[in-house]
C-alpha cells in the first residue's frame, strides 16, 4: 500500500555525518554543534536535552524526568536508561488521605517525585558519550546566562500563569515575571540563576583526575550536594496548588540521595518486517505495541486517510489504552507478555465493530480480573448550547485545568544519530515552568509526575514510595533486523503512542518518507482516562485536524464517534531520525506544526 505525498512542508533531510530533530531549533542546533565537533549521538543528545529546558521552560526543566530509548553503532542493542524518579519515602496513601486529598494534586508540591532528568543526562553522558561536562553543557549555560528569544508559545504560557505567580508563586514571578509582566514573543529572555546552577554542576568535578570522575562529582553535587540540600529545605514550606490549599512536599535530600537512574532491557514487537521497541510497562510505552498488535492481519486494507482507517485505529487505540489502565504501573506485576500475544490480542481485535464504542473495555490476561480505579474521572462529552455540536478544542483546552491552579504543562523531545551508528530517542518532560514554584537558588522548580499515580490501594499505578509512576513518556526505537533504523517521538501526554502510531503506519505501511509522514493529517482518541489531574476523560471522543476532509469526518460521525474538529495544523509535535545502512544514508525530519521544532544534519 502506498500513499500519495506530493506535499510536504519541508523536504526530507539527508545525509551521511549526523542528523538532529527536536523540538526548538536552538536545541537541535546545539546538538548539531556538537557532532561538528566531533562529538558523538550521546555527545549531541545530552546538550539538547540541556538546552530544552532552558529555551522551552513550560514543556520541561531541571526538576524533572527522562526516559531514553538507544542503541550504540559498535553493538546495536536497544536499551532504555530510566530517567523515571520514584516516589518519595513519605508519599504514602496515608499522608495523602490525612490531607483529605482523593486526588495527587496537578500542581505544588506534593506531586514531586525525585528529579531524574539530569541523572539520567549525566549517566547517559558518563557511560556513552566523548567530550567533557563543561563542553556539552556550555550550550545551556550560554542561552540561560546571555539570553534566547521568546517564542509565542512560551509568552503565552507565562502570561497565562502571571496571575499564580503574582498572587501565590513569587519566587517563580522573580524569574518569568522580571517586570512584573510576561515577556513578550521575540524579546530575550534569560535565567542566570540556572546558568549559576550548571555552571556549578561543572566545576564539582573541576579537581578530578578523569573525565568519568568529573561527571560523577556533578551526580553527587546534584544527588547529595547542594542541589538536594537547596529542594530540601524548599520543599518544607508550603505553596498553593492545584487542588486550592497550600501543602508542603514530602521529597526530601535522603530520597535523591538513595536514588539513581537504571538501564532496563526494552520491549519489543515485530510489525511491517521491523521490530519496535518500547519501555516495559512501568509507563505507557507498550500501549503503541498494543495497538500495533491490534492491527496486524489488517496492514493490507488500511489506508490512511480514510474513515475506516482512522475508525479502526481509534477503536483499537480505545481497547489498548483501556488495558493501560487496568494492567499499567511499578506497583505490581504487569502481564505485559500475554498482553502482547497473538492470541490475546486476535481475541481483543474482534471486538472492534463498524460502530464506535462507548465503554472502557480493559480485557483479562491469563484469566485475571480487571480492577480499575474508582473514580476514573469521565465527564459528558462538552457541546455548544446553540447548536448541540462538540465543541472544537485544542490539545490544551481539553485538558480540563483548573486555570491558574492546575499548572499543566507538555513535553519535549529529541532524537540523534551519528556517523558511527550510534541512535538516541530521548523524552524529557516534567519540571514545567507551571508544576511548582522556582527554588530560588536553583532557578527551577519540581515535577509533578506523581499526581499520574491513584490514591486508592491495590492498583498497578498506586501511589507507592519508591516505586515509578507511570509516566506517559514514550520515546520509541525502530530496527530492521539486527540494524536500528529510526529514531522517534512526540510530546502529547497520553497522545504521544497515538501520534507515534499514525506516523509508523505512515511510514512503513503508507510508504510516506519521514517528513510526508510527519506532515499527513492527525487525529486522535480522549476516550479514556487523561493521566493528568484532574483525569478527565471524554467517551466516545475523537480528535481530528480540519485536514482530514469534510467526507472522513462525516464518515466517522456517522460510525458514533463524537468528533471535535481542532486546526488544520494542531495535533503533534512529531521528531525523527533515520539510518539506511544498506546505502549508508542518514535522515531526518521535524514537526512543522508550531514553528518550533526543526531537523538538522548533512
Amino acid at each position: 500500500m502506498t500513499v500519495d505525498q506530493t506535499f510536504t512542508t519541508r523536504p526530507e533531510l539527508k545525509g551521511t555525518y549526523g542528523m538532529v530533530s527536536s523540538t526548538h531549533w536552538l536545541a537541535s542546533a546545539s546538538g548539531m554543534a556538537v557532532l561538528e565537533r566531533g562529538g558523538n549521538a550521546f555527545d549531541a543528545v545530552v546538550a539538547a536535552g540541556f538546552v530544552l529546558q532552558v529555551v522551552e521552560p513550560q514543556q520541561n526543566g531541571a526538576g524533572g524526568d527522562l526516559p531514553v530509548l538507544f542503541a550504540r553503532g559498535d553493538d546495536k542493542r536497544p536499551r532504555v536508561l530510566c530517567g523515571q524518579g520514584v516516589a518519595p519515602a513519605g508519599a504514602t496513601l496515608g499522608h495523602f488521605g490525612a490531607l483529605g486529598l482523593d486526588l495527587v494534586p496537578g500542581s505544588g508540591l506534593l506531586a514531586a517525585a525525585v528529579p531524574g532528568a539530569v541523572p539520567a543526562w549525566l549517566t547517559l553522558l558518563r557511560d556513552h558519550g566523548t567530550m567533557e561536562l563543561a563542553d556539552v553543557l556550555a550550550y545551556a549555560i550560554g542561552y540561560a546566562r546571555d539570553g534566547y528569544p521568546v517564542t509565542p508559545a512560551l509568552a503565552a504560557a507565562i502570561a497565562d500563569v502571571a496571575p499564580l505567580f503574582r498572587e501565590h508563586w513569587t519566587t517563580s514571578a522573580e524569574v518569568y515575571l522580571p517586570s512584573g509582566a510576561a515577556p513578550e514573543a521575540g524579546s530575550v529572555f534569560r535565567n542566570p540563576v540556572l546558568a549559576a546552577t550548571y555552571q556549578r554542576l561543572v566545576e564539582a568535578g573541576s579537581a578530578s583526575a578523569s573525565r568519568d570522575a568529573r561527571i560523577d562529582a556533578a551526580l553527587a553535587a546534584w544527588s547529595q550536594g547542594f542541589v538536594a540540600e537547596a529542594v530540601d529545605a524548599f520543599a518544607r514550606t508550603a505553596w498553593r496548588d492545584s487542588s486550592g490549599e497550600e501543602h508542603a512536599g514530602v521529597i526530601t535530600g535522603a530520597d535523591m540521595a538513595a536514588w539513581q537512574p537504571s538501564y532496563e532491557e526494552p520491549v519489543g514487537l515485530e510489525f511491517a518486517g521491523h521490530t519496535v521497541f518500547k519501555t516495559a510497562a512501568w509507563g505507557q510505552g507498550p500501549v503503541l505495541l498494543q495497538q500495533l498488535a491490534l492491527l496486524r492481519r489488517q496492514e493490507r486494507d488500511l489506508v490512511p486517510g480514510t474513515a475506516e482507517f482512522a475508525h479502526r485505529v481509534v477503536e483499537g487505540a480505545k481497547l489498548a489504552f483501556a488495558d493501560r489502565e487496568a494492567w499499567y504501573g511499578d506497583a505490581a506485576d504487569v502481564p505485559l507478555a500475554t498482553l502482547l500475544s497473538a492470541e490475546y490480542n486476535d481475541a481483543r481485535r474482534a471486538l472492534i465493530g463498524e460502530t464506535a464504542s462507548l465503554e472502557l473495555r480493559p480485557g483479562a490476561p491469563d484469566g485475571r480480573a480487571a480492577r480499575m480505579a474508582v473514580r476514573p474521572g469521565w465527564v459528558p462529552v462538552p457541546r455548544d448550547a446553540s447548536t448541540g455540536e462538540p465543541v472544537a478544542v485544542g490539545e490544551r483546552a481539553e485538558r480540563g485545568t483548573e486555570r491558574g491552579l492546575a499548572g499543566r504543562g507538555d513535553t519535549v523531545h529529541v532524537d540523534v544519530v551519528d556517523r558511527w551508528g550510534n541512535m538516541v530517542a530521548a523524552m524529557p518532560s516534567g519540571g514545567w515552568m507551571q508544576s511548582s514554584p522556582v527554588i530560588p537558588s536553583l532557578g527551577f522548580c519540581l515535577g509533578t509526575r506523581l499526581q499520574m499515580t491513584w490514591l486508592q490501594d491495590g492498583l498497578p499505578s498506586t501511589l507507592t514510595p519508591g516505586r515509578r509512576p507511570r509516566t506517559t513518556l514514550s520515546p520509541t526505537l525502530v530496527l530492521r533486523g539486527d540494524e536500528p533504523v529510526l529514531a522517534l517521538g512526540s510530546p502529547g501526554g497520553d497522545q504521544q503512542d497515538q501520534w507515534q502510531l499514525l506516523f509508523l503506519l505512515n511510514h512503513l505501511l503508507g510508504g510516506m518518507d519521514l517528513q510526508a509522514s510527519i506532515d499527513a493529517p492527525t487525529f486522535h482518541s480522549s476516550h479514556f482516562p487523561e493521566s493528568f489531574y484532574p483525569r478527565p476523560a471524554y467517551p466516545g471522543r475523537l480528535v481530528a485536524e480540519a485536514r482530514l476532509g469534510e467526507a472522513v469526518l462525516a464518515g466517522l460521525r456517522g460510525r458514533g464517534h463524537e468528533v471535535v474538529v481542532s486546526g488544520d495544523w494542531s495535533l503533534g509535535r512529531m521528531c525523527v531520525v533515520g539510518r539506511d545502512p544498506e546505502r549508508g544514508l542518514l535522515r531526518g525530519a521535524a514537526n512543522p506544526r508550531g514553528m518550533m521544532g526543526y531537523a538538522v544534519g548533512r
